[in-house]
């Protein structure tokens, strides 16, 4: 490869994942890098197409995302919701002024026939994203959490009940007729590397692989899979990964992640306090790697994007 940069395609979903995805375009020249990020949690308010995964690293990627939430637009104000709820309407979503502007276009674009692929496009390039962000497939997929309050959509379950409800299960609806994204495929077919954000493994990452044909893909993937674990100790820094592992029965650390990932990643980069945790994660069937994951500032970002990039390029010499 010389001195040129890798070329990589990046799975994300949430907050987390959109800060690793931001460090990684602001480290690699756009054209390099393809970000896929989760669909299972679009849904429907208001008679508007939200994506509320899609919007949080469009806005992330385009430096226009709210820095103290992560999510939503900065110097957002809630005039409609206001409004919205003096009719006593349902309005538990938090959806801003501004950010409806998005909804409505992408609404408007999708019933006028584009793909949610092309609006998704357009959209961010209008905002000035220079990377690929694209979504794992423009047919609907919908994750339901299955709960002692019965089974609840994504974001009924997060923003609605808060993540109180004791989970049971996970699906994705559609998932089985679903296709990866044209965008998608090529992107795996032509990367260097292919990177796991650090995300909800359940709800954020679990989406994009259970549409048919992208473990295959993934697990064919001859560079480097690099995967950055979201449990640090025996807790998220973001969402409720660590509730959601626990409910289910499975290990909550970054051996626990490991051990979802088996077969789909090579190296897992655990935080510097997890070191005690490595023979655990190579008994999983991969190489762990300490560092400090912790992303609070946009230089973390960019330092642990090239630390991620440094170990691209050792491997592919």
């Amino acid at each position: 490869m010389g001195g040129s940069a890798p070329r990589v395609v990046a799975l994300a979903g949430g907050v987390g994942g959109a800060k690793l995805a931001y460090g990684l375009a602001k480290t690699l020249p756009g054209p390099s890098l393809t970000v896929v990020g989760n669909t299972g949690d679009d849904e429907t308010f208001f008679g508007l197409h939200v994506s509320p995964d899609l919007d949080t690293l469009m806005y992330t990627l385009a430096g226009v995302a709210d820095p103290e939430r992560g999510w939503g637009l900065a110097g957002e104000s809630f005039q409609a919701l206001e409004m919205l709820l003096s009719y006593q309407e349902p309005a538990w979503f938090s959806l801003g002024d501004r950010d409806l502007a998005t909804h409505i276009l992408r609404t408007k674009l999708l019933r006028e026939g584009m793909s949610l692929t092309e609006v998704t496009r357009q959209l961010s390039q209008r905002l000035g994203v220079e990377c690929l962000l694209v979504p794992m497939s423009d047919d609907p997929v919908r994750t339901i959490v299955e709960t002692d309050e019965g089974a609840l959509p994504f974001q009924s379950y997060f923003v609605e009940r808060q993540c109180r409800p004791v989970v049971s299960g996970v699906c994705f609806e559609g998932a089985e007729k679903a296709q990866m994204s044209k965008e998608f495929t090529e992107a795996l077919g032509k990367s260097d590397a292919l990177v796991f954000c650090p995300s909800n493994p359940i709800v954020s990452i679990g989406p994009i692989l259970a549409v048919p044909g992208t473990e295959k893909a993934i697990r064919s993937f001859q560079g480097p899979r690099i995967a950055v674990s979201p449990i640090i100790g025996d807790r998220a820094l973001r969402g409720p990964a660590a509730k959601m592992l626990a409910e289910l029965g499975e290990e909550v650390s970054c051996v626990g992640v490991a051990r979802r990932l088996e077969g789909l990643c090579d190296i897992l980069l655990i935080h510097k306090t997890d070191a005690p945790l490595a023979a655990a994660v190579k008994d999983a069937g991969m190489e762990p790697m300490a560092l400090n994951t912790i992303m609070d500032t946009d230089g973390d970002k960019r330092r642990l994007a090239r630390e991620i990039c440094d170990l691209i390029k050792d491997r592919l010499q």
